[in-house]
């Protein structure tokens, strides 16, 4: 049996490539592609939701798994090959294995109330607004009461993994119930709050502690975790301090301290809420760059 393929057989593929694609996607009916979208948006919402576990990297183990399996067909690697294919034939059941947290997780969430929130993560402005004005009401009462506190804001990078490390919630939030989770006798009191999409998410959550060794020595634990947690993330942490009451914000590893609630307000309003430019900022930055354009397309000099 013939391995190798001649100059003349691989060119007369690559020009009758051409022809064999368009007679393929005339083939291709509207339930075809309504099929291939279906499958696809599935798919992508899927990885959505398990890239907040550690099942993405059982994904990566799973793709460098079959490109050993492909390689050492290529590569005629007889025994390993042998041993790999018999591994995949309990596949299946190994999947449901390692995926059982996963698969139970996404069950759970489409036989829920929030199924349509799963395909969609509808986000509302005004409950965030409402959420912001909360969170400033009881950062600030709980300031002039040296409570401490600690409340998460979670952005683009999900946050599930330190939610599961405390008690999960899905309640409105509000400056009572922050205060009553907050209370030094309460029993979620040292944790976090983790919230989503301008609701609770969970408390009494533990969060990491940052790793930078040049931090304030008067700074406690529950501003190294929220620094820590800034840090891992993208979040938006709020931090209340037990011993001064100030009120100081954790963004990307850095920290504001000593902020007025109006400052605290603005903060999280431009961080949380979607910033629209103004037309007349639109308009001058059109104009700058259309000048720059008609000066022969060149680059800003000294950038």
């Amino acid at each position: 049996m013939r391995s190798t393929i001649t100059f003349a057989e691989l060119s007369a593929w690559l020009v009758e490539l051409p022809v064999r694609i368009g007679r393929y996607l005339l083939t291709i009916q509207v339930t075809d592609i309504l099929d291939i979208a279906i499958m696809v948006f599935v798919l992508y919402k899927i990885l959505t939701l398990m890239r907040t576990t550690r099942a993405v990297s059982l994904l990566k183990g799973l793709f460098v798994f079959f490109a050993a399996l492909l390689l050492s067909y290529l590569l005629q690697l007889n025994s390993i090959y042998y041993l790999m294919s018999r591994m995949v034939q309990v596949g299946v059941l190994a999947l449901i294995i390692l995926f059982q947290p996963e698969i139970r997780r996404i069950l759970e969430e489409m036989g829920s109330r929030r199924f349509i929130g799963f395909f969609t993560h509808m986000e509302g402005g005004s409950t965030m607004e409402q959420t912001i004005g909360q969170t400033v009401l009881a950062c600030t009462e709980m300031s002039q009461t040296r409570t401490g506190a600690l409340i998460v804001f979670e952005r683009e990078i999900l946050l599930d993994d330190m939610v599961r490390s405390g008690t999960m919630l899905d309640a409105a939030v509000s400056s009572e119930l922050l205060k009553n989770i907050f209370f030094v006798k309460a029993p979620m009191h040292d944790g976090a709050v983790i919230i989503r999409h301008g609701r609770m998410l969970g408390a009494g959550c533990m969060l990491p502690l940052s790793k930078n060794v040049n931090l304030s020595r008067d700074l406690g634990m529950r501003h190294r975790a929220g620094i820590g947690m800034s840090e891992n993330s993208d979040a938006v942490v709020v931090i209340v301090s037990e011993e001064t009451g100030s009120i100081s914000v954790a963004i990307g590893g850095m920290l504001k301290r000593h902020l007025k609630p109006e400052t605290l307000e603005n903060l999280l309003r431009n961080e949380l809420l979607p910033q629209e430019e103004p037309d007349g900022d639109k308009q001058r930055f059109n104009l700058a760059r259309l000048l720059r354009t008609g000066k022969g397309g060149g680059g800003d000099d000294g950038t």
